[in-house]
């Protein structure tokens, strides 16, 4: 683990303006206009010349003929397949496959039938009303990226994965493909699991799915796979859909990978064309997710990457569980975990593969030296640290943003059309933000760093930005505020690129004035404080401070409708404000739809040049993270924050995650071998309670350790055999140790057996550790224990140690009294059915040096000095132990 310095191996809801000044005429754009009046941080332009209804002119992308350009249609959807709304009301932009067929062939089942087998619903109408009772999605046609401060990176589900199993001897083969519906990265994975299926469980719960995909011949009535049932059992809240198996089929799979794929990402066709499953899974999952979005993504626009387990440490998630890497096991809604810790990022991205490193920890040692070099010099260049903090603050989700950009809607509507316009700005917003990180990494030293200083010279940012600002005004920017972005995206388009949209943004103008100027004259016709406000739910709406009392007769003017109160502020509109508002919203839909065009275009010519943009979400994430780990630093110094021997357990496994992860640990915490996997049994609150179903709990645990551990994991096991007699106890701890000591996995083994101790006489690869206690005498003459926190070598020399530990409790002395006699009695019988004679000693010592001797030609991994020191300890060790019964026959 690493030493200091070492190795290792959203916005705001609503608006006000209140003034109204002079103004001169424009020709639509924002050149040349003076504002009449504020609307809260930005300024409209205003024009004399006003305009209504619709225009013609314009050229959708990629055709050469006018189209009428009127009013966008209200509803989403399309003719042929009716989307279904979520039962929770959240909703997902998804990716599509450019290549798939009519979506409408495609049979699902609902995860409603999947659990109840014999009512089973197929239809040919995907989402048909035979998924009544199944959550669904509506295609997010207005869906945009988000600032890091106004979402939660993982507040909502968003991952949809298919999963498909060999059948007959291929059984174990598992295919896996996910797809994130805020990220245009697929993620194909094939591996080989066990009867436990453990990988697939550990994948799945890392990944958190919206909804999983299966074939429909895994949950046939009377004939459920295995796989299925685990699945089922381990992810209760998450959606199933089973498709048709047909539709699992390697060979479309690998035809929509070669035509969706960036041509950067190319190589993982070498990687998977002899995957069959995870072909098969992709297959599945493109085909439903585009059902799902109703959008298909651009040609050429996929990142797909192949992710082998080879390269990362499982941590099961029952060990993830008990070492509350990412949830806190007493409040869900507790930050007390090594997440909560650790995660100072500033963007969803960065928080996103901080999540994702902490489950799955790197066993790479040289990408883990490179993580820690970056560490060390954000530590001592200050200057470094917060310049590269400041610019990476700034950024959006880019990963959302990409998603968003490289999705081509089914259909044009107001949603789609304005999602597309604000995520322009946002990509305009972005790679502005490429120089001064350029700027802030241009004197680093760590090649990680100096890395991403050069990938960001690609000149793809430049010229994208470049044919940006040849459309788009310079200052168009992402700004905080409804009505602030509403004016953003209005005036977005350069004017005289095309005259019905300057005629169409003067008539929005004069609108707006014209709002304005009626609540002036409303105010000044019942003398009250009115002033004009804006929300994205109301529109255009009136507010007003003033106590009830200055009111006639303590209401407002009877033409005010829609009113509410909240303490001294009244919100209210009236029939014209209403009126005048739908003449707005009217207006703002040409607006959007002439602007959607000119975007669109625009869009497509930089196409070509935003596969750059993939690498800048992998740099910005990166760093950000490495931040992280950075500023975790100066406030932290990792020691225990509780007692005893479960958090010094925990904490060990905690440093070699995040010593696995490139974050810095300090030199005081040791040092062993990277671990391809963690496995933990943490003693809990409930173990306490011996019963049939703790017991059981504990064999599931030590079983699943034991089927999946190898001479490479690091396995933590807390009071193991707790939930049965003690003699049963100690024969499952011993039985358990020696297995692991066979496997030459390195294991940490807390116990209150204290038989089991005495394991190290047989084997050479034990050592003991206790924590030392102290006993203090009370004034009154009561002797009791105090704790130290210090770990020592070797095991305790401590007797009665819980009869101690009751005198320090609330129990009544007469208790205590009685159970030190009762202890007493039975220790008295142990020994003198333990009696023996020297030569039964003799006999002993030449046992164990005799185990010791085969243990150590079997498993021994010393060099031949240290061979021979330790053969020397055991002889001595055996003289004396052969040396005792001499002198006790001598003393009798």
């Amino acid at each position: 683990m690493a030493g200091a310095g070492g190795r290792a191996f959203a916005s705001a809801t609503s608006e006000s303006h209140t003034g109204r000044g002079s103004s001169t005429p424009g020709v639509g754009g924002r050149a040349g206009q003076t504002p009449r009046y504020t609307l809260g941080l930005l300024q409209t332009p205003h024009s004399s010349e006003s305009t209504g209804g619709s225009f013609s002119g314009g050229a959708r992308p990629g055709g050469s003929s006018a189209e009428g350009l009127a009013a966008f249609p209200r509803a989403a959807g399309n003719s042929t397949v009716k989307p279904a709304v979520s039962e929770r009301g959240e909703s997902y932009f998804g990716d599509k496959s450019s290549c798939v067929e009519n979506a409408n062939t495609l049979n699902f089942t609902s995860s409603s039938s999947v659990r109840g087998l014999n009512s089973t619903c197929i239809g040919k109408t995907p989402l048909s009303s035979g998924r009544s009772g199944c959550r669904s999605h509506t295609p997010l046609m207005g869906y945009s990226v988000t600032s890091s401060s106004a979402v939660s990176a993982h507040s909502v589900a968003s991952v949809i994965v298919a999963v498909v199993e060999g059948r007959g001897l291929a059984r174990g083969e598992v295919g896996m493909a996910s797809i994130d519906l805020k990220n245009p990265e697929m993620i194909l994975s094939q591996f080989a699991d066990n009867t436990t299926y453990a990988k697939v469980i550990t994948k799945l719960k890392i990944l958190t799915p919206l909804e999983i995909i299966m074939s429909n011949t895994a949950c046939d009535a009377g004939n459920t796979t295995k796989l299925f049932s685990l699945i089922m059992e381990h992810f209760k809240n998450v959606t199933f859909t089973t498709v048709q198996r047909k539709y699992f089929n390697e060979t479309k799979g690998l035809e929509y990978i070669e035509q969706l794929c960036a041509s950067e990402f190319s190589t993982i066709f070498m990687e998977v064309q002899s995957k069959y499953y995870c072909l098969a899974a992709a297959a599945a999952l493109l085909k439903y997710v585009e059902f799902i979005q109703n959008t298909v993504y651009a040609p050429k626009s996929l990142k797909v990457r192949f992710q082998g387990s080879e390269k990362t440490a499982m941590i099961d998630s029952s060990s993830a569980q008990n070492l509350e890497l990412v949830i806190n096991n007493r409040d869900s809604r507790n930050g007390h975990t090594l997440l909560g810790v650790l995660n100072y990022t500033k963007t969803p991205g960065g928080s996103r593969r901080l999540r994702s490193n902490i489950l799955e920890p790197l066993v790479d040692a040289e990408t883990i030296n490179t993580r820690l070099d970056c560490v060390q010099e954000l530590l001592q260049d200050e200057e470094l640290f917060f310049g590269l903090q400041a610019v990476i603050s700034k950024f959006l989700d880019t990963e959302q943003l990409l998603s968003v950009l490289v999705q081509i809607p089914k259909q044009d509507t107001v949603k789609t059309a304005e999602s597309k316009i604000t995520n322009l700005i946002y990509l305009k917003h972005t790679l502005e933000l490429v120089e001064p990180l350029k700027a802030a990494l241009r004197s680093c030293k760590a090649q990680l760093l100096k890395a991403y200083y050069n990938s960001l010279e690609d000149t793809r940012f430049g010229i994208i930005l470049e044919k940006i600002t040849s459309v788009i005004n310079d200052d168009t920017r992402y700004t905080k505020g409804c009505l602030s972005m509403r004016t953003q995206k209005c005036y977005a388009v350069k004017p005289n690129i095309n005259e019905f949209l300057d005629i169409a943004r003067r008539t929005y103008t004069e609108i707006v004035d014209d709002i304005a100027g009626m609540i002036t004259q409303l105010a000044e016709k019942y003398s009250l404080p009115m002033k004009t406000s804006f929300s994205s739910a109301r529109g255009f709406f009136i507010q007003m401070n003033a106590d009830c009392s200055t009111l006639p007769n303590g209401q407002l003017p009877s033409e005010f409708t829609k009113i509410t109160k909240m303490k001294n502020t009244y919100s209210f509109t009236s029939a014209d404000l209403i009126k005048m508002n739908e003449r707005c919203q009217e207006s703002l839909r040409e607006i959007y739809h002439m602007t959607y065009l000119i975007v669109c275009k625009l869009l497509n010519e930089i196409y070509e040049h935003i596969h750059c943009l993939y690498k800048l979400s992998d740099i910005v994430s990166m760093l950000d993270m490495l931040l992280s780990f950075a500023h975790a630093c100066t406030l932290s110094d990792y020691g225990p924050n509780m007692s005893g021997k479960s958090t010094y357990l925990k904490q060990i496994a905690l440093c070699q995650i995040m010593a696995q992860i490139g974050s810095y640990v300090p030199a005081e915490y040791c040092s062993f071998r990277i671990a391809e996997q963690i496995f933990t049994r943490i003693g809990m609150d409930d173990d306490i309670e011996t019963n049939a179903s703790t017991f059981m709990k504990e064999m599931k645990e030590i079983t699943y350790i034991i089927q999946n551990a190898n001479d490479k994991s690091l396995i933590i096991i807390d009071e193991l055999g707790r939930g049965t007699s003690a003699e049963e106890g100690i024969g499952i701890c011993y039985a358990a140790c020696e297995y692991l000591l066979n496997l030459k996995a390195f294991t940490l083994f807390a116990t209150h057996f204290l038989e089991l101790c005495h394991i190290d006489a047989l084997y050479p690869n034990v050592e003991n550790y206790h924590f030392e206690v102290q006993h203090v005498r009370s004034s009154a003459g009561n002797e009791k224990i105090t704790y130290t926190y210090t770990l020592s070598k070797g095991y305790t020399e401590e007797k009665n140690y819980g009869l101690k530990a009751a005198e320090v409790s609330s129990l009544p002395p007469s208790i205590i009294l009685d159970a030190k006699e009762i202890t007493s009695h039975i220790a008295k019988q142990i020994l003198h059915r333990q009696e023996t004679t020297p030569e039964m000693m003799k006999q002993r010592a030449a046992y164990q040096l005799a185990m010791r001797l085969v243990q150590t030609a079997r498993n021994s991994r010393l060099d031949p000095d240290s061979l021979r020191i330790y053969l020397k300890a055991l002889k001595k060790k055996y003289e004396a132990s052969c040396a005792t019964p001499r002198k006790n026959d001598e003393q009798q």
